[in-house]
């Protein structure tokens, strides 16, 4: 599981970042933003299609992912919002789509932990320690 080391790693460097030492605020967002964002969107969706798709242990592994995000990042009660709804959309758009596990249920899985790796593994890189 690349993804879930790489989100250990960047809930750890989200901690040591200047983000979290500040506090959360109502400033403008961290520069790592958009891809929080699209990182709690797919959790989302690998919250749906992980299960879906008979991964057996997972029912609420990528919740617990992205409440460990939540827990680490601490944001204002408005970002907070909107990254929960990032994560509410990713699941809801794969909810629309599949019923049952597919090929192509399959096929978004993959890419969904591809996606997810390379972003934790971005946030890490470019701003985790600073």
């Amino acid at each position: 599981m690349r993804i879930a080391i790489f989100l250990l790693a960047a809930t750890l460097a989200l901690a040591a970042g200047p983000a979290s030492a500040a506090g959360p605020t109502e400033g403008a967002p961290p520069p790592y933003d958009p891809d929080l964002m699209r990182l709690a969107e797919i959790l989302g969706a690998l919250h749906y299609l992980r299960p879906l798709c008979g991964v057996s242990g997972e029912a609420q592994k990528w919740r617990g992912e992205m409440q460990s995000l939540i827990d680490t990042e601490q944001p204002s009660d408005t970002r907070k919002a909107k990254i929960i709804a990032s994560f509410n959309r990713g699941y809801s758009s794969y909810a629309e789509v599949y019923r049952i596990c597919t090929p192509a249920a399959r096929f978004a899985v993959d890419r969904q932990l591809e996606e997810g790796s390379r972003l934790a593994h971005d946030i890490v890189v470019r701003y985790g320690g600073n």
